[in-house]
Order: structure tokens, then sequence, then C-alpha cells
């Protein structure tokens, strides 16, 4: 099936629900069990299960959401800014604002819809947006779960504005874990990177991996395509794999911020930990008509002694 096929025919690719405020959510299902569900609210991945029903993702048992802010946790798209800023909210506006179903997107690789259910939204400015940031631009974004249980991202903005703007990006990632204490992140050994706790001061990471044992709040520069989330209990890994996007943020809040933390539950730290795939350091610019394209794909792996797929070839088409 072609992607003009696809697009027309929404019904064979995921089921349009709603959640108890009336927000619409499309369900994607592989034959596998497999799952993920894709609010429309932000185009926010609140949920990603794999094909034994297990959770992968982390919402807070304290999460209240109340439109328009966007429900903490899950993979939240972050755009025209992330981290802090003096336009707009910290994280950007996209995640706060009502997306459509995408019933005509550009054409993406013959290959990107072979094996996939995915769902295309669409977002563009209201005046209010432009007011704040005064750029026009169209965000089309494709989720996509694959018969092996893959999650696939990809976020492609077009400036349709006059002149030139830039923007930073980050897919907020809050994953799922048994014990942050138990938890080993590969694949970003040797790297700079600027602390957030300290200032933004620069550092090469020293360690064979990233173990956590106080807060961590962290950008790594200009990183290879592929990390890894080691789990031991769970004796399982979940690979993100990245184009498009220079950067890696990883970040847990640990006990004593936790607590200061409203939609938060003060041992939940425990349970979760955000790796991020940004663009920070170095702002993407687009000019008039250019377009960007930004992806990710999480694949979970059934090992936490498996890092073989940190460096296989992408897998997004």
């Amino acid at each position: 099936m072609g992607d003009s096929e696809a697009a027309s025919d929404h019904k064979t690719l995921f089921e349009l629900t709603e959640d108890w405020n009336g927000i619409k959510h499309a369900v994607l299902r592989n034959a596998q069990g497999a799952s993920a569900r894709v609010s429309l609210h932000g185009g926010q991945i609140v949920s990603w299960r794999n094909n034994k029903g297990e959770e992968l993702l982390f919402i807070s048992s304290k999460a209240i959401f109340k439109s328009p802010k966007a429900m903490p946790g899950g993979i939240s798209v972050c755009f025209p800014q992330f981290g802090n800023c003096d336009i707009h909210e910290q994280n950007g506006f996209v995640r706060n604002k009502m997306w459509i179903i995408d019933d005509n997107p550009p054409p993406l690789h013959p290959n990107a819809s072979l094996g996939k259910s995915y769902v295309d939204l669409l977002l563009r400015p209201d005046k209010e947006d432009i007011k704040s940031w005064p750029h026009v631009f169209e965000f089309h974004l494709r989720v996509s779960l694959g018969s092996d249980g893959n999650l696939i991202v990809i976020s492609r903005i077009r400036n349709i504005n006059e002149k030139p703007f830039n923007f930073s990006f980050a897919y907020h990632t809050c994953l799922s874990v048994s014990d942050i204490s138990e938890v080993r992140i590969e694949g970003l050994e040797t790297l700079d990177y600027l602390d957030n706790l300290r200032g933004r001061k620069r550092f090469t990471d020293q360690g064979d991996a990233i173990t956590f044992e106080s807060e961590l709040d962290r950008v790594y520069i200009s990183c290879p395509p592929c990390v890894a989330v080691l789990d031991h209990e769970r004796k399982r890994t979940c690979v993100m794999r990245k184009d498009g996007l220079p950067d890696f943020v990883v970040w847990n809040p640990w006990e004593k911020k936790a607590k200061t933390m409203v939609e938060f539950g003060d041992d939940e730290y425990k349970e979760m930990v955000c790796v991020d795939a940004t663009v920070v350091e170095t702002k993407i610019t687009l000019k008039q008509e250019e377009e960007w394209t930004g992806r990710i794909e999480l694949v979970p792996v059934p090992s936490s002694f498996c890092t073989d797929g940190l460096h296989p070839r992408f897998n997004f088409f």
C-alpha cells in the first residue's frame, strides 16, 4: 500500500478513541500484541506496550491532565524550543496544541509504511502562536508501530514564512524502568556534556556507562546515533536510534526534586529515566520553503546484556 492509499484508509492503520476528557487518541497495534497510543493533544505518545503488554513509557500516577497543558511523561514533542528560553515557554508550545489527522501528508520513502501501523498528524500555528513566535510553519508528525514492536517517530517541519527562523527541538522521552539504581545507559561514554546542575558548564564523561546515584541533568553534545538503556532487573534494553538530532539529554530528578514536583509521586523517580533526542547546542535554521526532518526509533530488546543494537543500520524505512 502506497502512502497516498494508506492516508485515505486510516481504519486499516489505527483506531480512533477518546480519553475521559474527550480528547481523541489514535491507537496503533500490530499482530504480535504490541501497541502505542497517541494523543491528538500535543501529538504526545502516552503509551507504548511490547508484545507482552508491558508498558515501556512512564507517566506519573499523580499526573493531572488540564488542557491546554501537556501531560508529563510519555514522549512529547518540544518545538520551537527546548530548555530554558525567553519565548513562549520552556519546552515549546506545540505540545500544548490540538493536532489534526493529516489526510494528505507529504510523501515519505516508498517503504515507510510497509509492515507498520501508523498515524499522520498535522499542526499549523494559530494567530496567538504567531503573536508570541512570529513565524509560519507546517509540522507533519508520523508515529509508527512496526511489526517487530519498534516505535518510530518522524517530524517534518517546513518554513512557509518569508524570513528564516531557527529553533531547538526534543523528543522528550520518559522510559519506565524497574529501579533507577539498577539502570545504566551505554553509548555516551567519553563525550562532552553540559551539566544543567552546575551552571551548564562543559565536562567530558569519564565513565564506561551512565549510572544513577543522585539527580542528573546533562546535555550530551554531538552524539553518535544510538544509545541503549539497560534495565538489569527487568532484563530488557531499550535502544534509541536518532537521525537529524545531534544531541541527547539524560535526566532523573532523584528524591529531593521529585518531592517538589506537583504532578510526580515522591518515590516515582525510581521508576523512570528521561533520554531525549534533541537539538540543543546548535539550533536548526530554515529558510523559506526549507524542511527539516528529525527521526527516532525505539527498539525493545528482551535482554539487559544485549547492546548489539547500538550500531545497526537505521530501520526508519
